[in-house]
Formats: C-alpha cells, sequence, structure tokens
C-alpha cells in the first residue's frame, strides 16, 4: 500500500494528510490539532493500519477555526456554529454576518508612512517613545520586512489630527494620554450604540443560537443600513456639543473675572463601592476613572447651561415687564 503523507490515495484520488502534514498546511500545531478533536470541533481521522489519515474536509474545518477566532469567536461559540453546519441548519449566512461586522466600519484607507517622514512630521528629531507608544495605541503598525523604515498607518486622518496638533503646540505625550482619554469614552458610546440596536433591531434574529440562515442574512443586510449611523449621530452631537461649549470657554476667556486655573494634581474623591461595581459592570475596571470623569464633567455642563438658559429666560420676562 502506498504510505500516507500529503499525497493522494489511490482509492479515492483525494489527497490525505498524516497529523504532521495537516499542521504544516493549515498553520496548527499537532497539539492543537488533538485538542480540537477532543472538543469535537474536528471530525477523527479515517484509521488506516497505524495511522490516522485526514483529508481535505479536516484541512478546510481548520481554516475556518482560524477565521473565525480571528474575528474574535471563542471556541464554544465557534463549536455551536459547526455543529449547525453539520446538521444541515447552514453556515453561509452566520458567516456572511460575521464578515459584515468584521469589516470595515470607514471609507478611509490605510496608507504607510516612512520613518524619515514620520520624524519630519513631528519635530524632526526621532522620538523611540513616541513610536512605541503609537504603535502600542495602533495609531501606527510595523510591517515585518521594514520594522524600522516604514510604518502602516490603519487611520491617516488620525495621523494627521495628532501632526496639526504637534505644530499648534500640544506636546506628543499630551496628545497620547488625550487619544487614551478619548477611546475610552468613544468605546462607551459604541457599547451603548450596539446594546441599543441590539435590543430594538437585531435580538428578533438572534433568537436561535446559532440564528439560522435566513435570520443571518437579514441580519447581514441591516448591519449595513445601520453601519453609518453611529458615526453620523457622534459627528452630529459632537459638533453641538462643540458649538455650546466653545462659546462657553471663550465667554469664561474674555470676561474681566479671575480666569479658572485648572490644578496640576488630581484630587482624590471617595465613591461607595456599589458605585465603583456598578461602573466596573458597564466599562470594565480600566474605563472606571475616564467614565466617572466624563459623567461629572458631563453633569457640570448640564447645569452651567441650564443655569445660562434660566438665566436668560429670567432677563427676559424682566425687559418685558411694564
Amino acid at each position: 500500500m502506498r504510505s500516507v503523507g500529503a499525497g493522494l490515495s489511490e482509492q479515492s484520488a483525494q489527497p490525505e494528510y498524516r497529523i504532521e502534514d495537516l499542521a504544516h498546511h493549515s498553520g496548527a500545531t499537532v497539539r492543537t490539532i488533538r485538542a480540537y478533536q477532543d472538543r469535537g470541533l474536528l471530525p477523527r481521522p479515517e484509521r488506516r493500519g497505524r495511522s490516522n489519515v485526514y483529508g481535505d474536509a479536516h484541512l478546510a474545518r481548520l481554516r475556518q477555526i482560524a477565521d473565525l477566532l480571528d474575528r474574535g469567536y471563542t471556541l464554544a461559540s465557534i463549536k455551536e456554529l459547526l455543529e449547525a453546519w453539520d446538521t444541515g441548519r447552514g453556515l453561509g449566512g452566520v458567516l456572511g454576518l460575521v464578515a459584515e461586522v468584521h469589516g470595515p466600519w470607514t471609507d478611509e484607507e490605510a496608507d504607510r508612512i516612512s520613518r524619515a517622514e514620520l520624524d519630519a512630521r513631528f519635530g524632526g528629531t526621532p522620538d523611540e517613545e513616541a513610536i512605541r507608544e503609537a504603535v502600542e495605541l495602533g495609531v501606527l503598525e510595523r510591517l515585518p520586512d521594514r520594522e524600522d523604515e516604514e510604518y502602516l498607518v490603519p487611520s491617516p486622518q488620525e495621523l494627521a489630527v495628532a501632526a496639526e496638533l504637534y505644530a499648534a503646540g500640544v506636546p506628543l505625550s499630551a496628545i497620547t494620554g488625550h487619544l487614551r482619554e478619548l477611546r475610552d469614552q468613544v468605546e462607551h458610546i459604541a457599547s451603548r450604540f450596539l446594546e441599543f440596536t441590539t435590543e430594538h433591531v437585531f435580538a428578533r434574529y438572534l433568537e436561535h443560537r446559532p440564528p439560522t440562515d435566513a435570520d443571518a442574512a437579514e441580519a447581514a443586510t441591516m448591519v449595513r443600513r445601520l453601519r453609518p449611523l453611529a458615526q453620523q449621530t457622534v459627528d452630529a452631537e459632537l459638533a453641538r456639543a462643540m458649538r455650546l461649549l466653545a462659546t462657553r470657554h471663550l465667554q469664561i476667556h474674555l470676561s474681566q473675572d479671575e480666569p479658572w486655573v485648572k490644578g496640576d494634581q488630581p484630587r482624590a474623591v471617595s465613591l461607595p463601592d456599589g458605585t465603583i461595581r456598578a461602573v466596573q459592570s458597564l466599562v470594565g475596571p480600566e474605563g472606571v476613572e475616564a467614565f466617572i470623569a466624563a459623567a461629572a464633567e458631563r453633569e457640570v455642563q448640564k447645569r452651567t447651561l441650564d443655569a445660562l438658559a434660566s438665566s436668560h429666560r429670567t432677563s427676559g420676562d424682566f425687559t418685558q415687564s411694564p
């Protein structure tokens, strides 16, 4: 009999693999393949004498699992999806929904920038700490073959904003600190938008676990329709808030009163444990500080605006009095 390898069986004319060959072609390790078998994610191989024989179906399944893992799925949820496929319920619609959600949420295209150009845009002096922070934040990504010569820029617009702020006199450390704070707050907004749309729109498509092919396809269509709404809403609300608060800041700085000066050190404030736990359940432990600060600032801004509006109404009533 012909030896089993990454070759063709004389009987089936289909590729057959030893486990080592399957690992080589799939990119998985032998240990991982055996673990997938034990968890029921991968069908058992065919036994041929003393050898286990794998085929193209095993290779395709391993590639499916790797793709779903890359998209953020757990092994438990992947098992549910694959079981649905194996029982004939279909997986095409689900994979289409996965692709739709995992796809780009912006029309912006990534670009590349050389290290020389990057240094020139930020003062002309190499700053390794700034590069490290930019890579950590995902503003820059290292390229395997051009480690220190060129970088991928996922959002050229975000990098351009940083360059403009730097040119205006904002230190790089302040820019990265602001981005970290802003990212926490934007992720909270995104989380709330997803909870809102899931409750009122997507819940009906996701009643089954995993969803049927038809429901998953309809949900993917709905994702395409709703995808731009989050950014449009945030753009509109940010424009409104900037108009109101920029006017307020200008009034403060143009007034003859002594301007308020921000302290150099934060002030510690004690909060009940129940409050901290409630915030952690919403944004996680790492987002507690930013969330509480943002909530407090929003309340101060709301009360200031209410006071200004009330003062305006009172003044208007007085001038109209006989």
